[in-house]
């Protein structure tokens, strides 16, 4: 993961606000409350967080705003990975040979900052063919940049707009790779929106992002992610949870499909995405966004769930 300096949305696009009532007016002022306290005298913050079941939104705060994206743009990425395998047009055994000199979208080459990166694997596999799906797996379980940077190379940002919009999670924007900073100063920034990326988590929980076994071997990646900071750890020990997540030094966000019976059991499943943006330390992003957690699953038997 990078920590780069602060980052500034350099685009506009047309606004969308999503109108799905609450159905736990209760926890969201609760839930809303935490932030107040936790964040007085810190002017320059947006916090977000959405808290849905497959049938509606149970809690939020502005889900639509935009936040950069950070590292959770690994996950409609490894997605559209997936999806070409699946169509015939990418194999996720043939291999690459590891690099770090990539083309900037407008132009010009770039390469990844190894001690900002938080996967050593790949680096050591420099010079070496590896196979996309290990990339994509390292991509998401050590959120590892170079990893994820050879994935995006051989994968194309058509596929993965093609992916975000069969999710119809309209929040996502991906039009980059990491560190393609020229890219960002031309306005090419990636984008979520904590509605967005919980679109993408209950397409994958319900079989439609994807083929629905393909689904299946993606959320299992997920739970497999290693670096757990926010979500996790406000969940009860052995909690099912299916993540990505992201940190740069202005921003801190977490997209997580948690299973409380279990990854094979799907029953009272539900999702939760927050993000923390602005000038802020990361560790009180990461506590802040772990207090959201422990309260939403304190309170599930007081708001809707499926069942």
């Amino acid at each position: 993961m990078s920590r780069c300096g602060p980052l500034v949305l350099l685009f506009t696009r047309p606004e969308v606000r999503h109108t799905v009532p609450v159905t736990d007016t209760k926890l969201q002022a609760e839930l809303d409350a935490i932030i107040d306290r936790t964040t007085t005298g810190q002017p320059g913050l947006q916090i977000s967080y959405e808290l849905a079941t497959p049938t509606g939104v149970v809690a939020a705060h502005e889900p639509d705003a935009d936040h950069y994206a950070a590292s959770t743009m690994k996950l409609p990425l490894v997605l559209a990975a997936y999806r070409r395998r699946d169509q015939g047009t990418l194999d996720l055994d043939s291999t690459v040979t590891v690099h770090n000199s990539f083309t900037s979208r407008v132009g010009g080459e770039f390469g990844i900052t190894r001690e900002d990166d938080s996967d050593e694997e790949v680096w050591a596999e420099l010079g070496r063919p590896v196979t996309l799906r290990w990339l994509c797996r390292r991509s998401i379980i050590r959120s590892s940049n170079l990893a994820t940077n050879l994935v995006f190379e051989a994968v194309g940002t058509d596929a993965i707009a093609e992916a975000i919009t069969v999710c119809r999670a309209d929040g996502v924007r991906v039009v980059r790779a990491i560190e393609d900073y020229a890219a960002q100063r031309e306005g090419r920034g990636n984008l979520v929106t904590c509605h967005g990326l919980n679109t993408i988590l209950l397409a994958l929980a319900d079989g439609t992002a994807a083929a629905p076994g393909t689904c299946g071997e993606l959320l299992g990646v997920l739970a497999d992610n290693e670096v757990n900071t926010d979500i996790p750890p406000g969940l009860p020990d052995g909690t099912w949870v299916a993540h990505k997540n992201g940190w740069v030094s202005d921003a801190v966000l977490d997209a997580a499909l948690i299973r409380p019976r279990g990854g094979d059991d799907p029953t009272e499943q539900f999702v939760l995405t927050a993000a923390v943006s602005g000038q802020w330390p990361n560790d009180r992003s990461h506590e802040l966004i772990r207090r959201l957690a422990a309260t939403a699953w304190e309170q599930r038997s007081h708001w809707p769930s499926d069942g």
